[in-house]
C-alpha cells in the first residue's frame, strides 16, 4: 500500500467528516448540478414559445386559469411547434447516450475523479452559452448546444459508480448510494422551483448563467477535496483508511484490471433484467422531468412562478423517499430480513407499479389542480424507491466493472430520453388533457412490463464476470527474473 504523506496525515485532523462521506456529498452535489442544468430549459421553454390556444371542443381539453396562480404564462416570441419543442428537449439525451460507455471505461482505467469533474465542467460551460445560442441561432443552435451539454453529462453516473465502488463499504451502500443518487431529485426541485422564480424576476437568460456558474464552482471544490480512491487520497485519516481496507478489501484502484468481459456481461440474464428496469424507470422519469412543466403550463394553465412551485413538489417527495428507502434497504439486508436480491426487487416493484397507477390517475383528475398535484407528488414519491432498488444493482453485481454496467444500463435507458419528449410532442399536437392521458397510459404499460421482467430475473449477488481469470504472468516473470538475476550475481561473486 502507498505510504501516506506526513503532511496529509497532519491535514486530516482538520476534517471531522469522513472522506467517504465528503465524497458522497460532493457526488450528491454533482448530480444536483447536472440536473439543474438539464431541466431548467423545461421551464424556460414555456416562456420562449408563442402560447398555443387549443381549438379542441372538449371542455376538459385545456383548463381555465383560476385563482391558484397569478394568471397563465403568455409565452414568448418563438413559433416552435410541439413536435419541434419535443426535439429540442430530447436533443440533450442524444449526446448523453454517446459518452456513457466511454465514460465508464475511462473511469475504470484512470479513476472517476477527472472523468466526473471534466464532464460536469463542460456541461456548465455550454449551459452558460445557451442564451447566446438561442439569440444567435434559434432552435438549430439550441439543439447543438444541448447535444454538447449531453456529451459532458453522460460521464456522470458511470464515473460516480466507479467512485462509490472504490469508497463505499457494502453495509453503507444503501444510505450513501441513495444520498448521492438523490441529487437528481433535489436538482430537479431546484431546477424547477428556482427557474420559475428567476424567470419571473430576472428573465429566462438568468437561469442558464446561474446554474452554469454553480457547476463551475462545484468543479473547483471537487478537484481539491476528492480523489479516485482512498489510497491516492493524501489527507484521509489513517483510521478511515484502515477501516476501508478491512471492509472493501483492496482499496486501491486495480490499474491492471483485465479487459471488460463484454460477452459475459451482455449474455448475463440479470443484466437483461437490470436494463429492462432502467428503461421503465427512465421512461416514466423523463416524461415527468422533461414534460411535467409543459403539462402544468399548457393543460393546467399555471403561471411560470406557480409552475415552478408545483412542478417541484413531486421531486421533494421523491427525494425524501429515495433517502428513506436507502436506510430501510440497508436495515433489511443487515438484519437478514431479506436478501440483497429480494430487497432490490421489492424496492423496484414499489417504484414502478405505484407511479404507473398514480400517473394515470392524475390524468383522470381533470382540472382539479390540487388533486392533480397531490397525485403527481405521490407518483414521484414512490418512484424514489428505485434508488435503493435497481439503481444499486450495478454495485451489487460487479464492483470491478460497476462503471461499465452503469454505463450500459444508464446509456440504454437514456435512449428513452430521446424518444419520450419527442413522442410526447407528436402525441400532443393540441396540448390537450385527452392527448396527455394517452401519454400516461403508454407510460403505465412500459413501467409495469419492465418491472415484471426485473422482479423475475434480477440479482443482487456478485456475478461471475466480476472476477475474470487472473493473469499474473508478467508479474511472475519479472519476479523470476529478479530472483534469477540475484542468484546469478551471487554465484559470480563466489566464483570470483
Amino acid at each position: 500500500m502507498t505510504q501516506q504523506p506526513q503532511w496529509g496525515i497532519s491535514l486530516s485532523r482538520f476534517f471531522v467528516i469522513p472522506q467517504r462521506v465528503i465524497l458522497a456529498i460532493m457526488g450528491f452535489l454533482a448530480i444536483l448540478n447536472a440536473y439543474t442544468m438539464r431541466v431548467c430549459l423545461s421551464q424556460a421553454i414555456t416562456v420562449l414559445v408563442i402560447k398555443k390556444n387549443s381549438t379542441d371542443d372538449d371542455s376538459e381539453a385545456i383548463c381555465e386559469p383560476d385563482n391558484l396562480d397569478e394568471g397563465a404564462s403568455n409565452g414568448g416570441n418563438f413559433d416552435w411547434s410541439e413536435e419541434l419543442q419535443g426535439l429540442i428537449l430530447s436533443s440533450f439525451y442524444i449526446g448523453y447516450i454517446v459518452t456513457h460507455i466511454p465514460g465508464g471505461l475511462l473511469a475504470e482505467k484512470f479513476g472517476g475523479k477527472w472523468t466526473l469533474g471534466i464532464g460536469i465542467l463542460s456541461t456548465a460551460v455550454f449551459t452558460m452559452l445557451t442564451p447566446l445560442a438561442i439569440e444567435k441561432g434559434g432552435s438549430d443552435w439550441l439543439i447543438v448546444t444541448r447535444v454538447l451539454m449531453g456529451l459532458g453529462e453522460g460521464t456522470t453516473f458511470p464515473a460516480l459508480s466507479v467512485l462509490l465502488a472504490a469508497w463505499v463499504p457494502a453495509n453503507e451502500r444503501g444510505k450513501l448510494g441513495a444520498l448521492v443518487l438523490g441529487g437528481g431529485q433535489v436538482g430537479t426541485i431546484m431546477g424547477n422551483l428556482l427557474s420559475g422564480v428567476f424567470i419571473d424576476a430576472y428573465g429566462w437568460e438568468f437561469v442558464f448563467y446561474f446554474f452554469g456558474g454553480l457547476g463551475c464552482i462545484w468543479f473547483a471544490i471537487f478537484v481539491f477535496l476528492c480523489y479516485s480512491d482512498p489510497v491516492s487520497h493524501p489527507f484521509i485519516k489513517p483510521s478511515e483508511r484502515e477501516y476501508l481496507t478491512k471492509e472493501i478489501g483492496t482499496i486501491s484502484r486495480n490499474e491492471n484490471l483485465p479487459p471488460t468481459p463484454w460477452s459475459a456481461i451482455l449474455t448475463n440474464l440479470p443484466m437483461f433484467a437490470l436494463v429492462a428496469a432502467q428503461i421503465g424507470h427512465d421512461w416514466g422519469f423523463y416524461i415527468m422531468v422533461t414534460d411535467l412543466p409543459k403539462y402544468m403550463a399548457d393543460v393546467l394553465q399555471f403561471s411560470i412562478k406557480a409552475n415552478g412551485l408545483y412542478s417541484s413538489l413531486p421531486y421533494i417527495m421523491m427525494w425524501i423517499v429515495s433517502v428513506g428507502s436507502g436506510f430501510v434497504a440497508d436495515f433489511l439486508i443487515r438484519k437478514g430480513v431479506m436478501s440483497t436480491t429480494n430487497t432490490r426487487k421489492v424496492m423496484t416493484g414499489l417504484a414502478a407499479f405505484g407511479p404507473a397507477i398514480f400517473m394515470v390517475g392524475a390524468s383522470y383528475a381533470g382540472c382539479d389542480r390540487v388533486l392533480v398535484v397531490v397525485l403527481f407528488t405521490i407518483c414521484m414519491g414512490l418512484m424514489g424507491a428505485y434508488y435503493a432498488g435497481m439503481k444499486l444493482s450495478p454495485l451489487d453485481m460487479s464492483p470491478n466493472y460497476a462503471g461499465t454496467l452503469m454505463a450500459i444500463t444508464n446509456g440504454i435507458g437514456a435512449i428513452t430520453g430521446v424518444i419520450t419528449p419527442y413522442l410526447v410532442g407528436v402525441m400532443t399536437p393540441n396540448a390537450s388533457l385527452l392527448e396527455w392521458r394517452l401519454v400516461f397510459w403508454v407510460a403505465f404499460g412500459v413501467l409495469c412490463i419492465t418491472a415484471v421482467i426485473y422482479c423475475m430475473w434480477a440479482s443482487g449477488e456478485v456475478q461471475p464476470f466480476n472476477n475474470p481469470p487472473i493473469q499474473p504472468r508478467t508479474v511472475d516473470f519479472e519476479a523470476q527474473e529478479r530472483k534469477y538475476g540475484a542468484g546469478k550475481s551471487r554465484g559470480m561473486e563466489r566464483s570470483s
